[in-house]
């Protein structure tokens, strides 16, 4: 038996009452659309909310969005980078790789320029065009997902989920480009269209369940978000599958707007969200929420300038280190680089004696037998991990 409440407001009849809505056992009680509950709402039994729209202020239910850094607020490498799209690197923005081989190329920058509530966005501005497109080529951006955090689709099951993604997105002009999901486990894929205008607009489209092939479950690449913003003929000529199927590149982006056709050509994007179901509202985290999660694939390590890093005294030809710990376990081992020419006194430049997921050893041969230290002296003196998919 099912029993169905239909009013506009239940409420609470005294200042500390309560409403309490009860089955006999076997059924559910249901309430409908737009009723307003006021006072304390008691479920007795197993209560269920049936749909996923309820976080109305972006602030429930947290952990639903897979996207990392979707408000684009880390950007630990750089805020801008030019001259991009010659070949795939991570530029500006943690976690959002650009890949391209065309003649064109790009400004890619974090911009306070988002809509309400978001104040940050991904801009991409081009600089050199490419009106002629060969066969081959390709322009866009993505993020890449461990198969680890994704069982949650339950993908390859009969019990697999539907997922959607949303963002907002501007641009100088009209255009039309493609948003596609591509496992890169069992190499399928599944793609849709959407239009951009001078105007912030949210985006969402919802990609249909796949009960064909499973993520691994580990630390590797095994799912892209990817945003195809200009291509060759190669990968336009074909039917953008809006079901999942087996990945055929002349099916990957058919129908876009070529983004590289004019150097007006400007792209904005921010609040990206990948989740399990219907739409909600942007979920917000705070920075270093965010910042923590963007140090598991790279992170920069910049010691205060003009201060000893690391000092010590030994024989010539010997090594003064220190251990250093990362400030969140990486992903994988990562590889580590240092920049700039560091000070030092009584020894060689610093190097990494060794490294793990979880720090490094870094230290510097001595010269004689003497007070031995080293420093950056400049602010373009740092370390950097990186451990990116």
């Amino acid at each position: 038996m099912t029993s169905t409440i239909k009013a506009d407001v239940v409420t609470a009849q005294t200042t500390n009452g309560n409403v309490t809505l009860q089955g006999n056992g076997t059924g559910t009680v249901a309430i409908s659309d737009n009723t307003a509950i006021t006072g304390t709402l008691s479920a007795t039994g197993a209560a269920t909310l049936s749909s996923q729209a309820y976080p109305t202020a972006g602030g429930l239910w947290s952990g639903r969005n897979m996207v990392i850094n979707g408000s684009m607020a880390v950007s630990q490498r750089a805020t801008s980078a030019t001259g991009l799209g010659a070949a795939a690197s991570y530029p500006t923005l943690d976690r959002y790789q650009l890949a391209g081989n065309t003649n064109g190329r790009v400004t890619m920058s974090q911009t306070a320029d988002g809509p309400s509530g978001i104040a940050n966005c991904l801009k991409l501005a081009c600089t050199t065009a490419d009106t002629s497109i060969a066969s081959g080529g390709y322009f866009f951006f993505h993020q890449k997902f461990e198969g680890q955090n994704l069982q949650r689709w339950a993908k390859g099951t009969a019990d697999a989920k539907t997922v959607t993604v949303s963002f907002w997105v501007k641009g100088n002009a009209s255009a039309t480009y493609v948003v596609a999901l591509e496992d890169a486990d069992n190499t399928r894929h599944c793609g849709f269209t959407f239009p951009v205008t001078t105007s912030w607009t949210r985006i969402t489209r919802t990609f249909p369940a796949d009960t064909t092939g499973a993520f691994d479950d580990d630390n590797a690449y095994s799912l892209t978000c990817i945003f195809h913003l200009s291509a060759g003929s190669d990968r336009t000529s074909g039917t953008l599958p809006s079901t999942w199927q087996a990945t055929v590149t002349a099916n990957r982006c058919p129908g876009i707007t070529q983004f590289l056709d004019s150097t007006s050509r400007t792209f904005f994007l921010t609040g990206l969200q990948m989740e399990v179901g219907a739409a909600t509202p942007f979920e917000h985290e705070s920075y270093s929420e965010t910042l923590q999660k963007c140090q598991r694939y790279f992170t920069k390590i910049a010691p205060k300038v003009n201060a000893v890093t690391v000092r010590g005294y030994n024989s010539s030809g010997a090594v003064v280190s220190s251990w250093f710990s990362f400030p969140t376990q990486m992903r994988t081992e990562p590889t580590c680089a240092i920049t700039g020419t560091w000070a030092v006194s009584n020894c060689g430049q610093p190097a990494f004696q060794s490294f793990s997921v979880d720090g490094f050893l870094f230290g510097a041969t001595t010269s004689s037998a003497a007070d031995t230290y080293f420093y950056p002296d400049a602010s373009s003196e740092y370390i950097t991990a990186s451990a990116e998919l």
